[in-house]
């Protein structure tokens, strides 16, 4: 079970892809490995761990599954981003018309705004509508990640609520260690690797269910 932040870490490296929440390949979640003991209770929690691990570089943190939440290890996350972004790098993707204006939009935002708060970037990039599903797009593709949360503040300087998240673009955030793959390796040879991966890691778990979460 999970019990502490270092706990959770040894997971994701071990699972190296770890959604947070449970979803239809039982077994393959965070949520379903916390101790209940530390699952919403008033002492530190998964909640408070995803900040640091994902700024300390334990893993990759962003919307990579299935629209929802999931932590990356250092060893998977170019093998997603392959798989994901079609071999594609940004410059590529908007060359080819693959990118919409609301894309190129926030992406350019971010490449002059490193670090910024996910609030301030739908502000700043005038969205009234589609905020959520643009820069949840932008995720699953791996070019934008969530490398922080940062607290509201009483007049105490006490923390409160569930954490503002914090935007940063994958490939300025991650160095080679995380993005490099053998020049010849395509998307789908990716894909597969990630499903040989996780089957050996997840042998109980039906293979058509991962393949679905996964794309």
């Amino acid at each position: 079970m999970i019990r502490t932040k270092d706990d959770l870490a040894a997971m994701i490296r071990q699972v190296g892809i770890l959604p947070f929440f449970t979803n239809s390949v039982p077994g393959w979640s965070a949520e379903e490995h916390v101790a209940p003991e530390v699952w919403f209770t008033d002492q530190e929690g998964p909640w408070e761990w995803k900040g640091p691990l994902a700024a300390e570089k334990v893993c990759a943190y962003g919307k990579f599954i299935r629209n929802r939440a999931a932590f990356i290890s250092q060893e998977w996350f170019a093998d997603l981003a392959n798989w994901r972004r079609n071999g594609y790098d940004w410059e590529g993707w908007v060359d080819d018309g693959l990118a919409p204006y609301k894309d190129r939009l926030l992406m350019e935002y971010l490449e002059g705004h490193p670090f910024v708060l996910s609030k301030y970037a739908k502000r700043e990039c005038g969205f009234s509508k589609g905020y959520d599903t643009v820069i949840t797009r932008l995720q699953m593709q791996a070019y934008v990640l969530i490398p922080d949360f940062r607290y509201s503040l009483t007049k105490e300087g006490v923390p409160y609520g569930w954490g503002n998240a914090v935007l940063e673009l994958a490939d300025r955030w991650l160095d080679n260690d995380w993005l490099a793959l053998p020049e010849r390796r395509t998307p789908e040879e990716s894909f597969e690797r990630i499903i040989v991966h996780l089957r050996a890691v997840l042998p109980h778990a039906d293979e058509g269910a991962l393949r679905k979460e996964l794309k």
